[in-house]
């Protein structure tokens, strides 16, 4: 079994990728939304962290959390937010003998991606693609029109223009590195 291997920068700034386990023709994110986001408050509550962006599709998400300095623990809070999440779920998926064994349940992947931002290129590089991703996927046209997103928020705060994305306008939203 490979050995992965983690970067841990106390304060740093990531970006994440975190999927289900049955990852195709599940709505399942999307479908229980709110408590997702319950979740991650409470989460946050426990073990602070900044979301710098954050985007749920049906089977996957991405984020860009800034933890708090003197920190790196980022495993522990996916950890608790997937933990959580899944303990409020009915149990109604299929569990693979293994998962039974380890007292697990069948929703997400056991791992996650997860990538330290390096710079302000790299930054803005992850949050186009973030963005960008319910585009990718094909659900939208427009990444306005997405609402599972933080994209409204950053058109507020003047970090993109409304149509971005939208095929009127350049964009970087290259698969990230």
């Amino acid at each position: 079994m490979p050995n992965y291997r983690r970067n841990r920068v106390e304060g740093g700034c990531y970006f994440f990728t975190v999927n289900l386990l049955e990852r195709y023709q599940n709505q399942l994110l999307i479908q229980k939304i709110d408590l997702l986001r319950d979740v991650v408050r409470h989460v946050r509550v426990q073990h602070p962290f900044h979301i710098d962006a954050w985007m749920v599709l049906p089977d996957h998400m991405h984020c860009i959390w800034t933890l708090p300095q003197g920190d790196a623990d980022y495993a522990k809070r996916i950890r608790l937010i997937k933990t959580l999440f899944s303990k409020e779920i009915p149990k109604t998926e299929r569990y693979p003998n293994m998962r039974l064994r380890k007292g697990e349940r069948g929703i997400w992947q056991r791992r996650y991606w997860e990538h330290t931002i390096r710079d302000e290129r790299d930054y803005a590089t992850h949050m186009d693609y973030l963005h960008y991703n319910p585009v990718k996927h094909g659900y939208i046209e427009k990444v306005m029109d997405w609402p599972y997103s933080t994209f409204r928020h950053h058109v507020q705060l003047g970090l993109y223009p409304e149509n971005w994305g939208s095929g009127d306008i350049d964009i970087r939203a290259g698969e990230p590195g």
